[in-house]
């Protein structure tokens, strides 16, 4: 088979001759490449006609994906502040545990202490006031949880003046306790008491000023309070004594002693030991001579010696 192609400009036919395999081989190629490109071209023309939509369903499908990534984030802060308002909410819980604790134990110490129960009341809150916020529940805004604790930390504010003053009082009324005369200075049995008795050496009638506390020789004498040794040595009658001054119109005397163990400008303690019980002076045997003088003038000692600290 052979196809024949004319030229207009009157050259001479080209004649194709189709047996030829050379000839077929190319024809089937370029007939290739010719379909090859109006594929293409169709396949543009499609993307052309599709690429929009298609972008767009893309664009979409990784808008969902974001906002189901910010969505787990979210979800996971949300669990994250859930349990921080819960901690919180426990460690408050525990804060007013021990705020009610402080309150039971000042309450304690005031009754101990002998305190006016008005001006520690540990019952009463401190006064507050504001709007009224219904919404949510009492811990279920870091807000509401932060004005729990500032409201929780001014009633430890509160508690701490409280006992605070309480703390100076019963300091105070624990200084006032050790310097006033209370107890006996040695063990003993009073063999004497305080006012008018028969002398023991001429049995006239005599002025005892003093409580005389039989105890065996040597026995520790003990201070019945607080205060500084003005004296420590002999005087007439008393033979070895020691007198104290406890600084709130307060003297106390121990005589008979059989030895002096304090020195004038000692500070002696409650119970510290300060002499050792003896006979001398005008004594008819071991025994402590116990005086109590309040602003110059001498008192019965009965009752402070009968008293407890």
């Amino acid at each position: 088979m052979q196809i024949i192609l004319v030229s207009r400009a009157r050259k001479l036919p080209k004649t194709l001759d189709l047996a030829d395999r050379r000839l077929r081989w190319k024809l089937l190629g370029l007939l290739s490449v010719a379909v090859l490109g109006c594929m293409g071209a169709g396949v543009a023309l499609a993307l052309m006609v599709a690429s929009p939509r298609d972008r767009a369903l893309a664009e979409i499908h990784g808008l969902q994906q974001q906002v189901r990534q910010q969505d787990a984030q979210l979800g996971s802060v949300r669990q994250d502040a859930r349990r921080s308002i819960d901690a919180l909410a426990v460690k408050l819980g525990q804060l007013q545990a021990q705020s009610t604790r402080l309150n039971a134990l000042g309450e304690r110490l005031a009754e101990v202490g002998k305190l006016d129960a008005d001006e520690f009341n540990f019952d009463q809150q401190p006064a507050v006031g504001g709007v009224e916020d219904a919404s949510g529940s009492a811990y279920a805004l870091p807000a509401a949880l932060d004005s729990s604790i500032n409201q929780l930390a001014s009633q430890f504010d509160t508690q701490q003046a409280q006992l605070s003053a309480l703390q100076s009082l019963l300091l105070d009324a624990k200084i006032e306790s050790n310097l006033k005369p209370t107890g006996m200075p040695v063990p003993g049995y009073i063999s004497s008491y305080f006012g008018v008795r028969p002398d023991p050496f001429d049995g006239h009638s005599a002025r005892h000023t003093g409580l005389d506390i039989a105890t065996p020789y040597g026995t520790p004498v003990h201070a019945v309070a607080e205060g500084m040794v003005t004296f420590a040595g002999v005087r007439s009658g008393y033979g070895n004594v020691i007198e104290i001054d406890h600084g709130n119109g307060y003297m106390t005397r121990y005589a008979h002693n059989s030895k002096l163990l304090a020195h004038p400008g000692q500070h002696v303690q409650v119970g510290d030991v300060i002499a050792k019980a003896g006979s001398t002076g005008r004594s008819t045997g071991s025994h402590v001579h116990f005086e109590v003088w309040y602003h110059g003038r001498v008192v019965n000692p009965l009752a402070f010696v009968r008293n407890h600290r």
